[in-house]
């Protein structure tokens, strides 16, 4: 099923082929390095705010009466596992993590340590090609990943998961935001879309946002971070 979405125009223009835009991006983190540092491009500084911000966002809609469950969540564009272990794993009995990049996941078993024992798979996928388990997962978390798919994967992929969650499972989205329209990054080969055109997205995707949350914390200078609570 196909599903018809606005072009706009920098996404469709700006990324000049949907194979290239792909494999540009892989090509990249090809280069990045295994670790905390390469999971924040640089910015390994602010990987604690981030942190903090994640959990108590999280703590609104997991573990309590009429919120999602803590048995299962699953980490997408994981890396090394960088929220995985710092917020995930705190509160999640198990969880899995889905990466295209086949040294981060083989890190990951090491970075998380003996708490990688509760990691019941590691699934070696670009988004664009991955399926949830239906109806297995109480969150699923998708960070600074959003941007390396084009809207109609992005919405064939929300879609996908929402059909992975589990009664009153929620969908975290944490991403870059642009502050109007549509910004390409050569560099990664990643789009930022403004809030405008994530919450289009999500609308199209048949769920509703139940809240979303500008990161505090980071230097003006950065790129605005918003998180958002799917259902």
């Amino acid at each position: 099923m196909q599903y018809k979405l606005k072009l706009y125009a920098l996404t469709s223009e700006v990324i000049d082929g949907e194979m290239q835009f792909y494999a540009r991006a892989r090509n990249f983190y090809r280069d990045v390095p295994a670790t905390e540092e390469g999971m924040m491009g640089g910015f390994s500084e602010l990987s604690d705010i981030d942190i903090e911000s994640s959990r108590e966002f999280l703590r609104k809609f997991a573990g309590g009466p009429g919120k999602a469950g803590t048995d299962f969540a699953l980490d997408c564009g994981s890396g090394i596992g960088r929220v995985s272990k710092n917020v995930l794993l705190p509160v999640f009995s198990n969880i899995e993590l889905v990466d295209m990049m086949e040294p981060f996941l083989e890190e990951a078993q090491n970075y998380l340590e003996e708490e990688g024992e509760r990691v019941e798979t590691l699934y070696c996928y670009s988004l664009q090609d991955f399926a949830p388990p239906v109806r297995k997962y109480d969150v699923i978390w998708i960070q600074w990943v959003s941007g390396y798919l084009t809207d109609r994967d992005l919405l064939e992929f929300l879609i996908r998961c929402k059909n992975g969650l589990k009664d009153n499972g929620v969908i975290i989205l944490k991403d870059n935001v642009a502050r109007q329209g549509c910004i390409l990054d050569p560099t990664d080969s990643s789009i930022i879309r403004d809030i405008h055109i994530l919450r289009n997205i999500i609308e199209k995707s048949g769920m509703s946002i139940l809240a979303e949350e500008r990161q505090p914390g980071f230097p003006e200078l950065c790129i605005p971070i918003w998180m958002f609570a799917i259902q």
